[in-house]
Parts: structure tokens; C-alpha cells; sequence
């Protein structure tokens, strides 16, 4: 629900700024804006690990309520700008860096190692069917209604989620001391160091990099994409192609699980170039109900490997230091977002948005040339046959104080 909070929320944000400037330059900088806060992820993994989970998610989700309905306000009174929007944008943004490093931390206190996988695959196929539902009625309710009208919408999924995450119950971490969860400024800053620490020269260093590559592509997409479906056919193409963007991440999520006996890394080089091939052909495809159908193909690659890439990365980190690991992971892979949505936006307006939506699908398929030259990538495992002690991720970069037994 917190998600389907957010999907209303970035149709009817993004739109409005287009619709009021009709400028691909603004939509850049409001999904810049959007991302940005993305990157300061590692900021907030620290106080995931020590503050209580659900007291966390149920605070965010209220303070989200009552700050998006400044904007419906704002618009009923005529003082709705695009100034206004993009001072909310990233506020409501930077709220959400604390939910998914504290779900993803979550996890695997709640299910067995064995079943990662399928759990992972669950929660994004979730996440991601809510994504289709929610961005594709907001790209209708913005053609009946307008986008102002999402807003209070979008404040009611707020407090339902935190009606929801009231009822969670998630087992305590095993710690290797008895720390409080009071943090000093040291204290933080030692935290925020072990989550730099814990990775370094793991092969999620490789991995992240072929992320902040393919995620420039993936920023420049949504800073182009309104123009790109006003071009055929306006803001129901718009929701339609969102909409199909969360259908192809949620199958690929859901297929996750049954390829979890295939060596990932054989299985991102292929996936990647075919979701480069089908991205293209969206771009130049002469029917819009065919761009949106090949965009649901050109997804799932991401769909399958966010749910390995999620599994892997749980599995080969000691728990109590996942939300650290994750918020790091998260924040250098994401810091490409913000960059490629400004300048897609600027690169738009130069040479239109149909080369620009190219030239994003050709940085998404650059992943699969990136895991084929590079032996650590090429030679991932399979989900089923991961081994903790081949990655030690956690263990040998931290002092021996640090250092545990049985998580």
C-alpha cells in the first residue's frame, strides 16, 4: 500500500509539471528531483539496524499523509506551482529512504535462508503489481479528473499502510553485542563506515557499478516519457506505459523464483540483451498498443534480476548488518537516477524524446556486455547453490569485536 501510495503520487507529481510547462527540461529536474534522494540511502541504513522496524514504518507513513495533502490544498486555493511541486517531490522522496532498507532488512528475519528466494519474489511481485494497478489508474484518473485529484487518493493509501504495518510482527536480530538503540554521532558514523567496510572488494562492487551504468538509462526514461506518450496518444499512454513497466518488473519477479537453479550471471547476460532488443523495438514500434506490450517484456529482465540481486545480497550478509549493507548497495547504485533523469530531460529537448527513449535502451543493454567480459559476474551462481564463505561479505573487513557466531 505504501507503494501504491508512491506510484500515485510520481504519475500525478510528473504530469503536473509537464502539463504546466510543457517543458521535458522541468521533468528532468522533477525526476532528478524524485531520485535524488535515492543516493542518500546509506544515510538512513545505520538507524534502520537500530531503530524498531515497524514504529519506523508506521511514523513515515503518517508524516507522508499529512504532507501530500498540502497539494490538493495548493490547487483547490490556486496556488498550486510547479515551485511547490518540486520543493514536495524530493521531501516525500527522502521519507522513503527509510521503508525499503527497513523491509528489505525485515526479510530475513522473518523467513529461513532456504526460502529467500521465493519470499523476495513475493515481495516484489507485490510491489510491482501494485506499481500496474496504481500508475495505470492514475494515468486514467489524470484524463477524467485531473492529476491535483490523485493527491488525496494518495494520502488515504498512506494511512492504510500504516494501519497495516501496525499489525507486522518481526523477530529481533541477533546482535554481536548489546548495543542500545540510542546512537551517538560516533556511534553513526562507525555504523555508516561498517556498511562501506562490509563491501569492499566483494563482487557487489562489480555489481553495482553495472548498476549505476544501466540505471543513468533507466533515469533518463521517465524524464522523456510523458513527451514521448503525449507524442501518440497523452496521459492514458502515459499511465499505460508505467503501468506496463510495473507488469513487466512484477512477471519477472514472479519467473524469479523458478530460474533459481540457472548460474545468475549466465542469466543477466541474456536477459540483458534481450531487454535492450525489445526496448527498441518500443521506441520505434508504430502502434502504441504494441510499444506498450513490448515495453512489459523489455521489464522483466529487471523484475528477475532485482529478486536474485535482493536474495544474493541477504543471504551472504550477517543480519544485523543489512540495512546498512542495503541502504549502501542501494544509494551508489541509484546515484546514476537523478543524473540521467537531468540530463535526459536536456538531452530531450535537443533530439527529441523517441532518440532519447534509444539511447536509454542502449544503456540498459550494456549490462549484458558488462557481466560477459567480466569473470566475477559471469561466474555468479545459481540461487540455490549460493555459498556465504565464498563472498564473506561482513566478516573479514570488520574487527574482531565485530565478529559473531550463528547469524
Amino acid at each position: 500500500m505504501t507503494n501504491a501510495g508512491d506510484s500515485l503520487y510520481a504519475v500525478a507529481a510528473m504530469w503536473l509539471v509537464y502539463d504546466i510547462t510543457r517543458s521535458m527540461v522541468f521533468t528532468g529536474i522533477a525526476e532528478a528531483l524524485l531520485l535524488l534522494p535515492l543516493v542518500l540511502q546509506f544515510i538512513s541504513g545505520p538507524l534502520v539496524d537500530r531503530w524498531p522496524i515497524i514504529r519506523t514504518l508506521v511514523s513515515i507513513q503518517l508524516i507522508q499523509a499529512l504532507a501530500i495533502l498540502s497539494l490538493p490544498v495548493a490547487a483547490y486555493t490556486g496556488n498550486l506551482t510547479v515551485e511547490l511541486l518540486l520543493v514536495t517531490i524530493p521531501l516525500l522522496a527522502l521519507l522513503n529512504q527509510f521503508v525499503y532498507p527497513a523491509q528489505s532488512a525485515a526479510l530475513p528475519r522473518t523467513v529461513s535462508d532456504d526460502q529467500l528466494t521465493r519470499a523476495n519474489s513475493a515481495f516484489s511481485f507485490t510491489f510491482h503489481g501494485l506499481d500496474i494497478l496504481f500508475e495505470a489508474f492514475g494515468g486514467i484518473l489524470i484524463a477524467l479528473v485531473g492529476a491535483a485529484s490523485l493527491f488525496v487518493l494518495d494520502s488515504v493509501t498512506f494511512v492504510v499502510a500504516a494501519l497495516l504495518f501496525v499489525g507486522v510482527r518481526i523477530p529481533p536480530t541477533k546482535r554481536p553485542d548489546e548495543e542500545a538503540s540510542e546512537i551517538d554521532v560516533s556511534g553513526y558514523l562507525a555504523d555508516m563506515a561498517d556498511g562501506f567496510r562490509c563491501l569492499r572488494g566483494s563482487v557487489f562492487v562489480d555489481m553495482t557499478l553495472v548498476t549505476m551504468v544501466s540505471n543513468f538509462g533507466t533515469g533518463m526514461t521517465p524524464a522523456v516519457l510523458p513527451s514521448f506518450a503525449d507524442i501518440r496518444a497523452g496521459p492514458a499512454l502515459f499511465g499505460a506505459m508505467l503501468g506496463a513497466l510495473g507488469v513487466g518488473r512484477a512477471v519477472g519477479a514472479a519467473l524469479a523464483s523458478r530460474l533459481e537453479t540457472i548460474q545468475f550471471g549466465h542469466l543477466r547476460i541474456v536477459t540483458a540483451a534481450s531487454g535492450c532488443i525489445l526496448w527498441l523495438g518500443v521506441v520505434y514500434a508504430p502502434w502504441p498498443p504494441l510499444a506498450v506490450g513490448l515495453f512489459v517484456l523489455a521489464w522483466i529482465p529487471a523484475g528477475i534480476a532485482g529478486v536474485m540481486g535482493n536474495t544474493l545480497e541477504q543471504v551472504v550478509t550477517p543480519n544485523h548488518l543489512l540495512g546498512r549493507v542495503a541502504s549502501v548497495t542501494a544509494s551508489a547504485s541509484t546515484l546514476t537516477l537523478p543524473i540521467g533523469a537531468l540530463l535526459g530531460g536536456v538531452v530531450g529537448s535537443t533530439i527529441r524524446s523517441v532518440s532519447t527513449m534509444a539511447v536509454a535502451g542502449l544503456m540498459l543493454g550494456s549490462v549484458s556486455l558488462f557481466y560477459a567480459v567480466q569473470p566475477q559476474l559471469r561466474h555468479l551462481p545459481a540461487m540455490n547453490d549460493i555459498n556465504p564463505e565464498e563472498f564473506n561479505v561482513g566478516l573479514d573487513s570488520l574487527p574482531e569485536s565485530g565478529k559473531f557466531d550463528g547469524d
